[in-house]
């Protein structure tokens, strides 16, 4: 039976692909050109295609300006790029069975993949009961014992209890209420729910977007997103792969059953490529689509160009981004491999507890005080600006607070004095600003500062790496190596001429390819090169989100009623504080410009 594109695709389960549709009828004639994405196709009347995956392109948006129980006006178009973080509402429309939960929402091993349901009645188990509105976490589908199951978990008094639930399993299942934020697109890929519409509320902005934003000004209210898919399909006698938004006005019948799908090309994306056997490797493929850029080896992945592909595998990047006090700031993944040397760069510090945090038994960490800062209790030091400090250890101490004696977490530093050490204690809380007096001189390859110092680190490069044409690092004033991270890659070289082998990032390149049934005439990869990537504000928001959780100095007690009178400028202050003063202005000023 034929329907709608958009019908088709809005209820087709992922896992039911590869899919033969034949054009029925639509508003495309007999032998007419349809381009999408600077690929054309002829999509006439009975012409067969076949369905390889889909996408959300881009989201219909229907404004609410109050919440979501209001009624919804203006409708707008949003990219997946709008910038912002948003808050999901939880659906107030119930699930029949565990089988619909499976079908309608994105199920997976990323962090994503693990929904949250209750159910409105008890479900009793062998050895569990579940209990009525009990928050049922969705981790896995998989056969258990013949049978297709959810892999579920409800966690009670600290302890998690594992349990499987039967697609079979009926009932009311609700969505729980998400306390998480996301971006539009994470819950483009994640949550919306498929035959389903989403409600999300805006909770904050990310950057200010460079277009003319299509939301009211100071928008605060709700939006109703229905997705408009990309569908890719592959037709026959070609080698590319064509790309269709699912509300083109063209009605299709699926043929899948009754016709050989073996007469089309297979495409596979990096993540299809990347979770084949290892045994599997090396082989050759074609590239079908290929990524934009201009530096190697992307300019060398275009459209039929055969490739070898010799293994997948984890490989070590650091993080970077570039100091500058606005934004945008550029973000980097530097290889191991990098040849380049960095110089170190003073690091600032808003609090005590940083300062603790960087601390490192190779060297002791010498700071000056940009900040002010009055402590409430006479037991604590207060400091003044241009104060310099050797941080020592984490230790306790003993204060008095409102008349009784109280232990809190305080900082032990040597006050360095004209021609003497003081030892003083800072509260562990204390809200200041320091920043760091650099004397080594040394420079340092990528592996050293990873091995001897703590990340996040300031540096900036001081000899670029001349194994490359352009080193894209070497014109930023200053690089914040903030943290190492593994990521999955393939090591390709070109097929005709292998002089050369290239790391390339199977979750962040846009490319597919096929498979041919070509011998692999050198097993062993030529010479591996590796290049420093530069990652777009949403790749980097993604890389970093969840790598560490975020630590957060303890909380501050209530000051005194009594304000302290402020402590004035240390007369022994030397020439090397006013220069480390001037130099964190100039610094803060360049990066600026």
């Amino acid at each position: 039976m034929a329907s709608t594109l958009e019908n088709f695709i809005h209820s087709l389960d992922p896992r039911a692909l590869p899919r033969v549709l034949q054009i029925q009828s639509g508003i495309y004639f007999q032998g007419s050109i349809y381009e999408m994405f600077g690929n054309e196709c002829c999509l006439s009347t009975g012409e067969v295609i076949k369905v390889t995956g889909f996408k959300i392109n881009k989201l219909i948006a229907s404004i609410c300006e109050n919440n979501e129980d209001s009624q919804f006006s203006a409708k707008v178009e949003l990219p997946l790029n709008f910038p912002g973080l948003y808050k999901v509402v939880a659906d107030k429309t119930p699930y029949i069975s565990i089988e619909e939960i499976t079908k309608k929402v994105a199920i997976g091993s990323t962090r994503f993949g693990h929904p949250c349901f209750y159910s409105s009645e008890d479900i009793k188990l062998a050895n569990l009961t579940i209990k009525q509105g009990e928050q049922i976490n969705f981790n896995s589908v998989e056969e258990v014992n013949g049978t297709m199951a959810v892999n579920c978990g409800v966690v009670r008094n600290n302890q998690s209890h594992s349990f499987t639930l039967p697609l079979s399993q009926e009932g009311k299942f609700y969505e729980c209420e998400d306390d998480q934020i996301y971006t539009l697109k994470e819950i483009a890929e994640w949550k919306i729910p498929r035959c389903r519409n989403r409600i999300v509320k805006l909770s904050n902005t990310l950057h200010t977007w460079d277009s003319s934003n299509p939301l009211p000004d100071n928008f605060d209210g709700c939006l109703i997103l229905t997705p408009v898919y990309e569908v890719q399909a592959v037709m026959k006698f070609r080698k590319d792969i064509v790309h269709i938004l699912s509300d083109l006005d063209v009605e299709v019948k699926d043929i899948t059953d009754c016709y050989d799908t073996s007469s089309f090309l297979q495409p596979l994306s990096l993540e299809d490529v990347f979770e084949r056997t290892s045994k599997e490797f090396p082989m050759i493929a074609e590239v079908m689509e290929g990524p934009l850029g201009r530096q190697k080896p992307y300019n060398l992945l275009h459209i039929g160009k055969e490739i070898v592909i010799y293994k997948k595998y984890q490989a070590t990047r650091v993080l970077a981004s570039e100091i500058r006090s606005d934004s945008p700031k550029r973000h980097f993944l530097i290889p191991m491999t990098y040849k380049g040397k960095f110089k170190r760069r003073p690091r600032e510090f808003p609090t005590a507890y940083d300062l603790e945090i960087a601390r490192s038994e190779r060297e002791q960490l010498h700071v000056v005080a940009t900040k002010a800062f009055d402590s409430p209790h006479t037991e604590l030091f207060s400091v003044s600006v241009g104060d310099q400090f050797l941080v020592q250890q984490r230790q306790t101490s003993e204060v008095l607070y409102e008349g009784r004696k109280k232990v809190i977490d305080v900082l032990a530093c040597e006050q360095i004095l004209s021609d003497t050490y003081k030892e003083v204690l800072l509260p562990m809380y204390m809200e200041g600003g320091f920043v760091e007096v650099i004397h080594d001189k040394k420079q340092y390859q990528l592996s050293e500062i990873c091995k001897e110092f703590r990340l996040p680190f300031n540096v900036k490069v001081s000899v670029r790496d001349l194994s490359v044409k352009e080193d894209v690092l070497a014109a930023v004033p200053g690089l914040q190596l903030e943290e190492e991270i593994t990521d999955s890659y393939l090591l390709i070289s070109s097929a005709s001429s292998p002089v050369e082998s290239w790391e390339i990032p199977v979750y962040r390149l846009n490319m597919s390819v096929h498979l041919l049934s070509k011998d692999v005439q050198a097993v062993l990869p030529p010479m591996t090169k590796t290049t420093v990537e530069e990652i777009s504000e949403e790749e980097y928001y993604m890389v970093r989100r969840f790598e560490n959780q975020t630590l957060h100095p303890p909380p501050r007690p209530p000051k005194k009623p009594a304000a302290l009178a402020p402590k004035p400028v240390s007369a022994v202050s030397k020439q090397v504080i006013s220069d480390v003063l001037q130099a964190t202005k100039r610094w803060s000023e360049q990066t600026a410009g």
